[in-house]
């Protein structure tokens, strides 16, 4: 079996607060095979971006990673000292965040900006700049010699997410991690996007970890998918059986949610009654308990464990119970 592109294993990670510690992630474990698209989904708040940061090694003062691992290509990533996860980070992983104005400098062109992040490359700046025109033709961006040229705000909103994507596979990493990148894009560039990405990815080879609320969007992208729900995974598997079958209520919950699942027109939203549980105050049992109309009298006493299901699916629930996954 290849050694995964990135592993992360029995993740724990807790901010220091005034209240005490909030527990962000709790035994987070999820696998991006050499090549794969995985995603990442769930309500705001369930851990998306703390699990990034993690993943990055760029959380703030107040973290703390309390247990576990995260391995690219086998490589600890916790093990680094900060001059060395600096030197892989844009190298070895690279990043698409959600806002591609705030991932520009405004005052300086793109090719500028395109080059001087080839730093590390060994080449000639005509050779760069060879680099950069044809990374610019490959995100379908036309007459691309003139469009080094040109400053951010010269460019629209979809345009302006080509060029951040072009700018995060130049150094064709082992892993991209694309932060909710389609959000700030009308249902048109939504699409177009998600084909871009499928194409590079397949032109380029790396594995994409992908992270959206947006259900249409990982099941239009992504291969398989994990569900999480107040900083835990709750569900992972297979686009097709996960979102045609789920076994966890949040996931049913949650597809459920998705206006374009709605049969009729309606004036009101689906949605799932409650709130998030307190981070700092952990319930006892299963943290979606609270919100979960299936709930019985396990689910309030002992946090259920990750269970193995059939086709290489698993779920943290009672009602799916199986093997413990180790």
């Amino acid at each position: 079996m290849a050694t995964p592109a990135l592993a992360i294993e029995h993740l724990d990670l807790a901010y220091r607060t005034d209240e005490g510690m909030l527990h962000a992630l709790r035994d987070v474990s999820l696998e991006v095979a050499p090549g794969e698209i995985v995603g990442i989904v769930g309500e705001s708040g369930c851990g998306k971006s703390s699990l990034i940061q993690a993943i990055l090694r760029l959380m703030p003062a107040n973290a703390v990673i309390e247990r576990g691992r995260i391995a690219l290509a086998g490589q600890d990533l916790l093990a680094l000292d900060a001059d060395s996860m600096r030197r892989l980070r844009g190298d070895r992983i690279s990043v698409v965040f959600q806002d591609p104005m705030t991932a520009l400098n405004p005052v300086l062109s793109i090719g500028r900006q395109m080059m001087d992040i080839q730093y590390r490359r060994d080449a000639s700046q005509p050779a760069k700049r060879a680099r950069a025109v044809e990374m610019l033709r490959r995100v379908r961006l036309s007459d691309p010699e003139r469009r080094l040229e040109q400053y951010p705000h010269e460019f629209s909103g979809g345009m302006r997410q080509r060029i951040v994507i072009a700018m995060a596979l130049m150094a064709e990493p082992e892993l991209l991690i694309a932060d909710e990148p389609t959000t700030a894009l009308d249902a048109t560039l939504e699409l177009a996007t998600i084909e871009l990405l499928k194409t590079l990815q397949r032109e380029i080879g790396c594995a994409i970890l992908f992270v959206s609320h947006h259900l249409g969007v990982i099941a239009e992208l992504c291969d398989r998918v994990s569900v999480m729900y107040a900083g835990e995974v709750v569900e992972t598997g297979d686009i097709r059986s996960v979102f045609h079958q789920p076994r966890h209520p949040y996931t049913e919950r949650l597809l459920a949610c998705d206006p374009a699942r709605m049969a009729e027109r309606s004036r009101r939203l689906p949605t799932i009654p409650g709130e998030l549980p307190d981070l700092v105050n952990l319930p006892a049992g299963c943290v979606f308990a609270e919100r979960c109309p299936a709930a019985f009298a396990p689910c309030r006493g002992l946090p259920p464990e990750f269970y193995r299901l059939a086709g290489n699916r698993a779920a943290r629930c009672y009602l799916s119970r199986g093997e413990a996954l180790s």
